[in-house]
């Protein structure tokens, strides 16, 4: 077993990360412990980046780095898909995902810095940034959530598909698993764009310096969803939603599956206003043309306009093919079932949007409204005061608020009315 440069580089860190990165258990330290062991690590990564970053095939202009920006069950995975299967895109879901696996123990804030570290590196298509989590890795199968990755199902890592061919987890999985995991590295330098989607951010600041890193021509795309679907898409994926929950909670390791005071939920609505809030109305210089806010219940309505904004946002262009697959893949049958909570498949987006007016107790969504008012508000949705307001399916709950109000706005644009 090959150990990783950077758990190498300190004796006091490489037992415990170790063990950490094979799912040992390991007594409880206390949160300076794991965050002295953050802190090495992170330096550890900054160093190697500064000393060796692999040069990119195409300059500033022509490569392009995306960051799908959202949270847990927002439909965050169907908008990576919709990149993923372009083409021209380099895509990874969730790479900070070993990140939190391996130090587990440790408060979201306390990631931040580390989870920015990896991003930053795979964005620049250096993948020696996964020693420090997967000193084992030899697959491309080592990587969570690999085979949603078309350009991983692709030459030059697999030839399942063709590059420019729709992919199929299903098909990838079985003729890619042991494919060496150093074809990510040069597979992911051969692409114009690289787009990774990530929801371990809770803020905009801590991806200042991707903004302005000159090494990075960064768009972001933060993706919202009502937190009223959120909260009922939770409670169908609680258990494998317990150890992130921790980590959102400061829990310091323990998993949290039941949350009957929604706490998770409310962070995670502090968190969309927190980074909508900066981004729409204290931008910083850096910023213009540089984020776009996006609704999934928008996208869901209309998805091949939205697809082609998003894509003319940062770059794309959408191929017939390409758009044959968004529609069948949004004009299913159904919202999907339960075993799918986690694929992309084909379902009726529309539906899906609305299961929550269906299903949740109006207890429950009187309580959501109260905890994620400022979200309701500043993302355009509409509260509800009763059960028949709930099932009234005439009643839009989505305010025609449009893609202008979402776009980056100048510092010296008039503020919007309250």
């Amino acid at each position: 077993m090959r150990p990783g440069r950077a758990a190498q580089s300190s004796t006091e860190a490489q037992p415990a990360a170790q063990a950490l990165a094979r799912g040992m258990r390991l007594p409880r330290f206390s949160s300076t412990v794991v965050l002295s062991l953050l802190i090495v690590q992170t330096g550890i990564l900054v160093f190697l980046v500064s000393r060796q970053m692999p040069s990119s095939p195409a300059g500033r202009g022509e490569h392009v780095h995306v960051l799908v920006l959202s949270s847990w069950r927002s439909g965050s995975s169907f908008v990576g898909q919709l990149f993923s299967q372009h083409p021209d895109v380099f895509y990874l879901m969730e790479p900070a995902w070993h990140v939190w696996d391996a130090l587990s123990q440790a408060s979201a804030p306390a990631l931040h810095m580390a989870v920015r570290d990896l991003i930053r590196s795979v964005f620049l298509c250096d993948m020696d940034v996964f020693d420090a989590y997967l000193p084992w890795r030899r697959n491309i199968s080592d990587l969570f959530q690999w085979a949603v990755s078309r350009a991983l199902c692709s030459p030059p890592v697999c030839d399942a598909f063709a590059r420019g061919n729709i992919s199929s987890e299903e098909v990838c999985k079985p003729l890619c698993a042991t494919r060496p995991f150093g074809l990510a590295q040069e597979a992911c330098s051969s692409y114009s764009h690289v787009v990774l989607k990530e929801v371990r951010f809770f803020n905009l600041q801590v991806l200042y310096p991707l903004l302005s890193d000159p090494a990075l021509n960064l768009r972001i795309v933060h993706l919202v969803r009502d937190p009223r679907a959120v909260l009922r898409s939770r409670e169908q994926t609680a258990k494998a939603l317990a150890r992130d929950n921790g980590i959102v909670l400061g829990t310091n390791g323990t998993w949290v599956e039941a949350d009957p005071r929604l706490r998770v939920v409310s962070e995670v609505c502090r968190s969309h206003v927190r980074i909508a809030e900066v981004a729409l109305h204290k931008p910083p210089p850096f910023l213009q043309d540089r984020y776009r806010l996006v609704r999934y219940e928008d996208l869901a309505r209309d998805p091949l306009t939205v697809i082609r904004e998003l894509y003319a946002f940062t770059g794309l262009g959408l191929t017939p093919q390409l758009q044959t697959w968004i529609y069948n893949i949004t004009h299913g049958s159904g919202p999907g079932a339960r075993r799918e909570a986690f694929k992309t498949t084909s379902r009726d987006a529309l539906s899906v949007s609305q299961a929550w007016r269906h299903t949740l107790p109006f207890a429950k969504i009187r309580r959501v409204q109260e905890l994620c008012a400022g979200a309701l508000q500043l993302l355009g949705y509409r509260p509800v005061h009763s059960e028949l307001e709930q099932r009234d399916l005439s009643l839009d709950l989505l305010l025609p608020r449009g893609m202008d109000s979402f776009k980056w706005a100048s510092s010296t644009d008039k503020q919007p009315e309250s």
